[in-house]
């Protein structure tokens, strides 16, 4: 983007148009088969003759990756052997969930996985439920949790499950052949990092669903509206959201407290609201201002000091990122034209997105990732100014090439009306030239008022 060129300015910009009708989409057969020949071709490829996924209800994405479920309030182990073998180790009250899961496999009852004073029955220990039979030692046998733990040093031997479970799998398994095996789903060359047209409908529905709500939620931005009416905007059709939901006015975290409660939004208050589901997030940060006169006497300057510079960042990612692009080179772009020592953000500048909010990153420094075409990310830049308030219109995206745009056109036509809509809105309206790569996965991104009272103008580029 030539900026030279073009001027970011705060002025008159109509909101997107409300998408409805948003109906969710399976995850097809010819899918569920493609995930679990992945996974098992991968586990060939890293040397693995099994490997044993663990779950819970917030680390159960990769499990949830070949089963199609989540075991809700219990724990669990699926166990891939190279051969083809699978078994699941399930608690009490999931039993009845193994009979509609995608991938079939023999079920064995651990009630130890179940809750508290559940019964346990007094019988075989977890050391015979959890016995030498499941395995194929051959090779390696492989521990997945939900980390990567990168940065460290012998992070092969670094595991994130539960401890007893661990030493249960070790009195069967030698320590030389136990390693971490998550990068087989989640590392650079992961097999969920790339997703097909399917997966991207079906993950589009949670997407665009936090994009309608963010919409529908700035427009309930009042002085007599309270942070759990906010809240109860943002979240819809009892989906189980990916992140905490965020409606918090003023002062953020006090008494320690994550959640919307009955305070009243006031004039001059920060807003931070957040919504999240399958395939991505919505987040927006703003005053609950008329104007530049209700804010604060020393922030001012906010449009200028935090708002534009933060939407030029924005925009420069959706105009540079592109297939074939190494991670190194988007994070560099933002530190480019965001520098992190000035505004201090200090996470990564886009990430991976799916079941869960953060899968992994492929954007840090020196990152020889390479961006393919099927890879949904989340625009996830967060300044932090001290003594300013922040800024978001965080969302996400999925990089297509041709032939994965043909098939989502052919496909799911009505997902492809959107996506066009959304192009057009963007390009047109907002004046940021979208890469011909990057599919927009709701409408809600950018759109940026900074000023939640005043609902006719928004940030955009002439």
């Amino acid at each position: 983007m030539k900026f030279k060129e073009k001027q970011i300015q705060f002025s008159s910009v109509p909101a997107p148009e409300p998408e409805t009708q948003l109906i969710p989409v399976p995850l097809n057969d010819q899918t569920m088969k493609q995930r679990y020949d992945k996974v098992l071709n991968e586990m060939r490829n890293q040397g693995f003759s099994s490997i044993v996924i663990y779950e819970d209800l917030e680390h159960g994405s990769n499990f949830e990756y070949l089963t199609g479920f989540l075991t809700r309030f219990e724990e669990a182990l699926l166990i891939l052997n190279d051969n083809g073998s699978v078994y699941y180790v399930l608690g009490n009250e999931n039993l009845k969930l193994a009979k509609h899961a995608r991938l079939k496999g023999e079920v064995i009852h651990c009630p130890q996985f179940s809750l508290p004073n559940q019964p346990m029955f007094e019988g075989k220990s977890m050391e015979k439920l959890i016995n030498p039979d499941l395995f194929n030692t051959e090779k390696k046998v492989g521990l997945v949790g939900w980390k990567l733990f990168t940065g460290k040093t012998n992070t092969n031997q670094l595991f994130d499950l539960p401890h007893y479970i661990v030493e249960t799998i070790k009195k069967h398994v030698d320590d030389n052949k136990l390693e971490n095996a998550t990068s087989i789903f989640i590392g650079d060359s992961g097999v969920r990092t790339i997703n097909n047209s399917n997966e991207i409908a079906h993950y589009e529905f949670g997407s665009s669903l936090a994009s309608a709500q963010m919409l529908k939620t700035l427009e309930l931005v009042d002085m007599d509206v309270t942070e759990m009416e906010l809240g109860n905007s943002l979240n819809a059709y009892g989906q189980r959201n990916s992140v905490v939901t965020i409606a918090a006015a003023g002062q953020r975290f006090e008494q320690a407290n994550l959640y919307p409660t009955d305070k009243l939004v006031s004039l001059g208050d920060t807003l931070s609201l957040t919504v999240g589901y399958k395939g991505g997030l919505q987040s927006r940060s703003a005053f609950i201002a008329r104007n530049k006169s209700d804010l604060p006497e020393n922030q001012q300057d906010y449009l200028t000091r935090i708002v534009f510079p933060y939407f030029k960042a924005v925009a420069s990612w959706l105009e540079t990122v592109h297939i074939g692009m190494k991670g190194k080179e988007v994070y560099d772009l933002i530190e480019k034209v965001l520098p992190k020592e000035k505004y201090g953000w200090h996470l990564n500048p886009g990430h991976y997105v799916a079941d869960e909010e953060w899968m992994a990153s492929p954007i840090y420094p020196n990152s020889e990732v390479v961006l393919k075409s099927g890879m949904m990310l989340q625009v996830d830049i967060i300044p932090s100014v001290k003594g300013m308030a922040g800024t978001s219109a965080e969302g996400s995206v999925v990089l297509a090439n041709e032939k994965l745009q043909q098939n989502i056109r052919k496909s799911y036509p009505e997902l492809w009306t959107r996506i066009e809509n959304r192009r057009s809105y963007v390009t047109q309206v907002l004046g940021i030239e979208l890469n011909k790569d990057i599919l927009l996965m709701g409408n809600a991104t950018p759109y940026l008022r900074p000023y939640l009272l005043d609902e006719k103008n928004a940030v955009n580029i002439k």
